[in-house]
């Protein structure tokens, strides 16, 4: 049987067996990832430019996009050239490289979220405290802890499981490198330990989803508490996308890891995949713009053709 150390390369799943479909998914994936690079460069660059958006909830927001960029520039680039190239391969060090990045932007982005629920509870639960719980230095702290976390969770990982010998060959299940498809290929009695491994991050995570669940009760709390309708508005304005992109990111990320062998299959693991890899990056720009007007106004301002709009319609009023 094939060890680690006679596996030189992975086989990566194909999206499709004929020469056409294989095109189409390209076209599709190259689609939705320039989508994601527009969206998240968009904000990442409003954020940065404007100065009306230098503050703590927009800070952790491009940090976000900036997550978001690095774990869709992950997986996609290397579907897309398998697509078109009519190939499956990944080198062994490429795939670990591959589960490296991703980890490491994917256990960020769960940081960052939980820290930006704790943005949300401080900003409508104690807003008199908010310059001073949240000043410069402290969300530039959180930020690094984050980023941190993300750093030291994906070298762990990535580190225990390509020191594990390999049993079931070198074929991948899924479109990109990640763990309970790699998994798979451990032999029997060796995996026990980064499963353990596992078991410890989805204790850490459900700590993590303790923590956003209770800051949002008392978020709610608070915020049905208020007199004015136009401030329970303006407080649900800026807090349900944060919650949209929690519950999608948690979701499908706890079914895609936690989910038993024995219900696994080719399709629903790819759907799962996408779901937790793809759709999340693509979606949480449109999340986030659609209830904001600041950080609408602010991308608009950078879009050449909507300032055109506005000065020919000014234009037209004027006469």
């Amino acid at each position: 049987m094939p060890n680690s150390s006679s596996i030189s390369e992975f086989l990566l799943l194909a999206l499709a067996d004929t020469r056409q479909l294989q095109l189409l998914h390209f076209w599709l994936l190259l689609g939705i990832y320039l989508a994601a690079l527009l969206g998240n460069g968009l904000i990442s660059t409003a954020v940065a430019c404007d100065h009306r958006l230098h503050t703590p909830m927009y800070f952790f927001l491009l940090n976000l996009a900036l997550l978001d960029l690095g774990c869709i520039s992950t997986t996609l680039p290397k579907a897309m050239a398998n697509a078109l190239w009519h190939t499956r391969h990944i080198s062994y060090a490429g795939c670990a490289a591959q589960l490296f990045f991703f980890l490491f932007f994917l256990s960020a982005e769960y940081s960052l979220l939980t820290i930006m629920s704790y943005d949300r509870y401080v900003a409508i639960c104690k807003p008199l405290h908010y310059g001073t719980l949240l000043g410069s230095r402290a969300c530039a702290t959180m930020a690094a802890a984050a980023w941190g976390t993300g750093l030291l969770y994906a070298l762990l990982h990535t580190a225990n499981t390509f020191s594990l010998p390999l049993c079931q060959g070198n074929a991948i299940n899924q479109f990109f490198c990640e763990i309970p498809q790699i998994l798979k290929l451990f032999c029997s009695e060796s995996y026990h330990k980064e499963i353990s491994l596992l078991l410890v991050s989805v204790l850490v995570l459900f700590g993590c989803f303790v923590f956003i669940v209770v800051s949002y009760v008392q978020i709610f709390r608070a915020v049905l508490r208020m007199p004015s309708e136009q401030g329970r508005h303006k407080a649900f304005s800026t807090c349900l996308p944060h919650l949209a992109v929690v519950s999608l990111f948690l979701s499908t990320v706890m079914f895609a890891y936690l989910k038993p062998f024995s219900i696994s299959s080719p399709l629903l693991d790819l759907t799962v995949a996408v779901l937790y890899s793809v759709v999340p990056p693509t979606l949480n720009p449109l999340i986030y713009s659609m209830r904001n007007q600041e950080l609408r106004d602010a991308v608009m301002k950078m879009v050449p053709w909507s300032q055109f709009s506005r000065d020919k319609l000014l234009i037209c009023l004027c006469k």
